[in-house]
């Protein structure tokens, strides 16, 4: 064996040329990084950093931040300036990418972290490890366990072994959670596959993930049945009924109903307590899907709209939504957590030292469909511990507040149609606007709404999001597409409220005549 020419044959041992002085290098690569980055934030918070530019085509970044004549070959640390040259490509990184801590920015349902958040994150990455096992991740692992209990019991899931575990997103939270009312309603399918034709119900608000579900455990997308909403965009229990019976007499197996907190639009919440009899009736695995309003959960206002959820099978709640914890952050919550275990363990010993049926899991990846985790609930399990229940009360009310504030000076100003539910159920406003409050055809709509959101994006002041109705009775032509703008951010104040509105005027002056 040939010996590398910088590592002696004596002790220490072979190392590699990788391995320089670790703790200096994080003083000369880390720290300056996290100097640039709290610069960065405090230029924000002074009105001295935008938003970011708008790219109208996506190719120019690749020679903007230089990946045109990208070389991988040799690397900077070679370079004796290799700290100040990564520093600047860090630097070019944050330039050209959406500045989420900005308070104009309302296009998603989430805002920006927070000093916590980056915390979490810097330990994380510090620990490097996978949450699968315990004996790698053993303050990780109880840490996401009794965060996961303390969640679980604020929707009502109180019993001995309530709890749950994340998973990376909410759309893998919901379909862990159709996989396992399969395994667990129809044991035979963990071995057979699908036995039965299975039917899944939801409603036309719902979110994609429920299809996307379908599809990857093999039931196709055509196994899905949305069911008509009211005028407050909540599922029509006595429809969902209605096709349940339906669908029997075609020959499908009822499966699993999928509610919602939280509609992506409207932001609507299903009657959790009117759903809960049906699928019980029927034998159906009950889901709450509360992905972006489940964490109104934290509000004494608010928590009212996820009455019933103490009903349900499984909820997915989200964190890195409405409560500003990194992305991702997802937890899937059960009334008894050995349902994972047993909807997803295979006997892998090599692996799993701990797996014990009906003993408390530790491996928690047993209990999941995939091996790699990211210990996710660290980071809101810190955020909680620093914010406590009454800070993320606080923001949650804030956001409420923020938002209705707008509804109500919207409504006001001439132009702007509310088309969302009011009193809102969720943080999201969906409005139309007229220049000069001119009467509008739907295409006419559309060419507005998408000219003012394009400029207000231009502009480094505000990035706002639009949608097309997703009222399954409309006449989408004739409605067009409106803007869905989302108040979650807790630096948002009622000034900056002012100043949207006052910018969608004045850019509304300018929308060219659609030809």
């Amino acid at each position: 064996m040939t010996v590398p020419q910088n590592s002696p044959n004596s002790s220490p041992g072979l190392r590699s040329q990788l391995e320089h002085n670790r703790a200096k290098e994080m003083e000369e690569l880390v720290i300056p990084t996290i100097l640039l980055i709290i610069q960065q934030i405090k230029d924000t918070d002074e009105g001295k950093r935008s938003l970011g530019v708008r790219y109208e085509d996506p190719k120019m970044l690749y020679s903007i931040l230089n990946l045109d004549k990208l070389s991988l070959e040799k690397g900077l640390r070679e370079d004796v300036k290799a700290a100040e040259k990564l520093l600047a490509t860090v630097k070019s990184i944050l330039d050209n990418s959406v500045n989420t801590w900005h308070p104009g920015f309302m296009d998603k349902l989430y805002a920006s972290t927070n000093p916590i958040g980056v915390l979490s994150d810097i330990v994380l990455s510090v620990l490097n490890t996978n949450s699968h096992v315990f004996t790698v991740s053993p303050a990780l692992t109880v840490i996401e366990r009794k965060v996961a209990q303390k969640y679980a019991a604020l929707f009502g899931f109180t019993g001995e072994n309530a709890g749950g575990l994340t998973f990376s997103g909410g759309s893998w939270s919901n379909i862990t959670s159709l996989h396992m009312a399969r395994s667990l309603l129809f044991p035979e399918t963990k071995l057979e596959g699908n036995t039965h034709k299975f039917a899944i119900y939801t409603s036309v608000h719902s979110h994609y993930s429920v299809e996307k579900a379908a599809i990857l455990l093999g039931l196709g997308a055509n196994s899905v049945f949305k069911i008509p909403v009211d005028k407050r965009g909540r599922m029509l229990v006595s429809e969902l009924e209605k096709t349940i019976q339906e669908t029997k007499n075609k020959g499908y197996t009822p499966l699993y109903v999928n509610a919602t907190a939280g509609t992506t639009v409207f932001g609507s919440f299903d009657p959790f307590e009117d759903i809960a009899p049906v699928a019980k009736k029927y034998g159906l695995w009950f889901h709450i899907d509360g992905s972006w309003g489940g964490n109104a959960i934290f509000s004494a206002k608010k928590a009212g709209l996820l009455a019933g959820s103490h009903l349900a099978d499984s909820i997915t709640s989200n964190p890195h939504k409405m409560l500003g914890v990194p992305t991702t952050c997802s937890f899937l919550l059960v009334p008894n957590d050995r349902v994972f275990t047993q909807a997803n363990s295979l006997s892998a010993p090599y692996l799993f030292h701990n797996a014990q049926d009906d003993n408390e899991n530790f491996d928690l990846a047993n209990g999941t469909m995939g091996c790699g985790r990211r210990a996710d609930a660290l980071k809101f399990y810190l955020g909680w511990l620093y914010y406590g229940t009454n800070g993320y009360s606080e923001r949650v009310d804030h956001a409420y507040t923020i938002a209705e504030y707008f509804t109500e000076k919207a409504s006001q100003t001439a132009g702007f149609t509310v088309v969302s539910d009011t009193p809102l159920q969720c943080l999201q406003v969906c409005f139309y606007y007229s220049p000069d409050n001119q009467k509008l055809t739907g295409a006419e709509r559309t060419h507005v709404t998408r000219h003012i959101a394009t400029q207000l994006h231009g502009s480094g002041q505000f990035l706002v999001d639009y949608a097309p109705n997703p009222d399954d009775s409309a006449n989408n032509e004739d409605n067009g597409e409106f803007f869905r703008v989302v108040f979650n951010s807790p630096i948002v104040s009622s000034d900056v409220v002012d100043q949207l509105i006052d910018k969608i005027v004045e850019v509304g002056k300018t929308v060219p005549k659609l030809n």
